[in-house]
């Protein structure tokens, strides 16, 4: 890709010093994305991109190899509890994959001020989405509620009791994926900071159980994406390494976080780091 002076921004030379920093950020993202169910690249690509000045498509390379690893990890650790819905989770895949190798293709097409913005943008709407649904929760109390084809039912931490939820607005959830597996592609998010809110807000998911099942999803979506991009060159193994790692420890550390932390805590969370990334995303593009 090209920058708005017409030539190839190239990668930073990886020392020992910028490959512990690396390693710190993956474990700060992979402790959120474990958390908030979103891959940790709406923390890892800003950080890349603006504080080490990698370039963005490089930056979504190595953000899409860690999503893999937060996937793997976070689908471990919570498969047990019955937090994943794994029959929506493989409907809405479909349409995620769908969206991701269509970004992935269209990428080198944009500019990357255009993709900064659209980070921004698409920041702010889910922020905005999640802050609406602070007091809202999808579980059904009744004992013995059916959840339908696709809903399901977990022990809620909250409550302290067996929950049940139903799905609504299935087309609605297949259009987002889409967008999300596009977006994933396009800025290396892994496409969950898009589904949580959506499948949270619009389709009826309690906020855990849509955070468990991104995280499933994420993992899939990513490899699309990370494929296109490694053939493009974009993918720095060296760089993707530490990143990786830290992701994985952070991932284990978010896990453990995430049973004890209230759900409105875990919207506000997500929703101030997305506004601050939004802002941030902002001002470097009008650079």
């Amino acid at each position: 890709m090209l920058d708005e002076s017409g030539t190839s921004p190239t990668m930073p030379v990886l020392t020992a010093t910028l490959a512990l920093v690396v390693l710190a950020a993956g474990i700060v993202a992979g402790a959120f994305g474990a958390l908030l169910g979103v891959g940790g690249g709406v923390l890892l690509v800003p950080f890349l991109h603006l504080a080490l000045a990698v370039p963005l498509p490089a930056a979504a390379a190595i953000s899409l190899a860690t999503v893999n690893a937060t996937s793997s990890s976070v689908t471990a650790g919570r498969a047990v509890p019955g937090l994943i819905n794994f029959r929506l989770g493989m409907a809405l895949e479909v349409a995620t994959v769908a969206g991701s190798l269509v970004g992935g293709v269209t990428t080198h097409f944009f500019a990357e001020s255009t993709l900064q913005r659209l980070f921004g943008i698409v920041a702010i709407v889910v922020a905005a989405v999640t802050l609406g649904r602070l007091k809202r929760r999808n579980v059904i109390l009744e004992a013995g509620a059916d959840p339908g084809r696709l809903g399901g039912v977990f022990y809620d931490e909250d409550s302290g009791r067996v929950v049940t939820y139903r799905i609504k607005r299935l087309p609605l959830a297949l259009i987002v994926s889409f967008g999300a597996g596009n977006v994933s592609s396009l800025l290396g998010l892994g496409g969950g900071i898009i589904k949580v809110p959506a499948l949270n807000g619009w389709c009826g998911m309690p906020m855990r159980a849509a955070a468990a099942t991104s995280a499933l999803m994420i993992g899939v979506t990513a490899s699309g994406g990370a494929i296109i991009h490694y053939g493009r060159g974009d993918l720095s193994p060296l760089m993707a390494a530490p990143a990786v790692l830290g992701v994985q420890l952070g991932s284990w550390l978010g896990q453990r976080l995430g049973a004890r932390v209230p759900v409105s805590w875990l919207k506000v969370l997500m929703a101030a780091m997305l506004f601050v990334v939004a802002v941030l995303m902002f001002v470097r593009s009008a650079r």
